[in-house]
């Protein structure tokens, strides 16, 4: 098959092995997919893979690795132990996780894996799900980026005096726009540089966006909560019913998390998504002194990726303002370095078969 191949840290559009389905797996032939940050994490610092030992990440420089997470394809075949329960030529869907007769995989994250930057693929048919005939194949494709919002404001539990403030309105943070708003949070506060992203951001359910180099967000937050009244003492008991600051972090970028913790009101929780690859400091005395509450990573879960992909399918959920880009498989590279600069689109969806629906 054609893929856009990552090896020795190089991508390159050509011809490379195509996946046999093995035990419980089906083979789908890509029709969309899109670039996420994490594709690009995975390619750039193998080292950070080389760390993880949960072993769902497997980077092998000297092998051909196809990316690609987010998804949809056509089914083909099925591999030996399967129940065919779906025709061949249904459009699918799934979460993105390889079982098989090897250790379980991130597909596109694996050599045994591949995704979605080619012609083929690999799915574990328990996993997979038809795609209804009236949703659009890219914006089906983009459940798995729409289900980590999901986690994290599932995740954030918030209560009635709670007031999020959403730093970085890349596609994951537009994904905890969607997330919030669905569930009648209000306010909501974004901050990014991209005016783009901004509105896409109040297209999603933002009541307030700002770019930091025109003023704090911060400021704005306490502006839109606060009233002008006092924030969170630094000492003795704080009014319950006082705005409660809970911070979304989607950034990824050295010294964001730190620039948080200095600027952020007291109290504040803080859900941290970005994580620089390659590590960061934070100014972990003054955070204690603010009471700051941090919790990093995981998910999304089974019930973030399936109830995501269902508000799509259901129409409850709509992804498309989030696409503003779309490259066939000769076009990934370029895509991949536009998709590193801030100021690309939020996503970029690779259709490998050509135009779809």
């Amino acid at each position: 098959m054609r893929a856009a191949v990552l090896r020795e840290g190089r991508i390159e559009v050509r011809q490379t092995a195509d996946p046999v389905p093995g035990a419980g797996q089906v083979l789908v032939r890509t029709l969309s997919c899109a670039i996420c940050a994490s594709d690009l994490h995975f390619m750039d610092n193998p080292e950070g893979v080389a760390a993880d030992d949960s072993g769902l990440w497997d980077y092998h420089a000297d092998r051909d690795i196809v990316m690609g997470h987010e998804f949809v394809g056509e089914v083909v075949a099925y591999g030996p132990g399967t129940e065919g329960r779906l025709p061949v030529g249904t459009r699918v869907t799934s979460l993105p996780v390889l079982v098989g007769a090897g250790p379980v995989r991130i597909v596109g994250c694996s050599p045994d894996a591949p995704g979605g930057f080619g012609e083929l693929m690999l799915l574990t048919e328990s996993l997979v799900r038809a795609v209804p005939d009236h949703v659009p194949t890219d914006q089906a494709a983009l459940a798995d980026a729409f289900a980590v919002g999901e986690y994290y404001v599932r995740k954030a539990d918030l209560g009635p005096h709670d007031v999020p403030l959403v730093i970085g309105a890349g596609a994951i943070g537009l994904s905890a726009v969607a997330a919030l708003s669905r569930r009648g949070i209000s306010p909501i506060v974004v901050s990014d540089y991209n005016a783009g992203r901004l509105k896409i951001a109040e297209a999603l359910g933002a009541t307030h966006v700002v770019s930091p180099d025109e003023r704090s967000p911060y400021d704005l937050w306490r502006d839109v909560t606060l009233g002008g009244r006092p924030g969170r003492p630094a000492f003795g008991g704080a009014d319950p019913s006082a705005p409660q600051c809970v911070v979304f972090e989607f950034v990824g970028l050295p010294g964001v998390l730190d620039g948080i913790i200095q600027q952020c009101e007291r109290g504040t929780r803080i859900l941290s998504a970005g994580g620089p690859p390659e590590g960061d400091r934070i100014s972990s005395m003054v955070a204690k002194r603010k009471g700051v509450n941090i919790q990093f990573g995981g998910g999304p879960d089974p019930e973030d990726w399936y109830g995501t992909l269902d508000a799509i399918c259901a129409g409850s959920l709509d992804v498309s303002p989030v696409i503003g880009m779309t490259v066939d498989l000769d076009g990934v590279p370029d895509a991949l370095q536009i998709a590193r600069r801030a100021d690309g689109p939020a996503r970029i969806m690779i259709h490998p078969a050509g135009d779809v629906d």
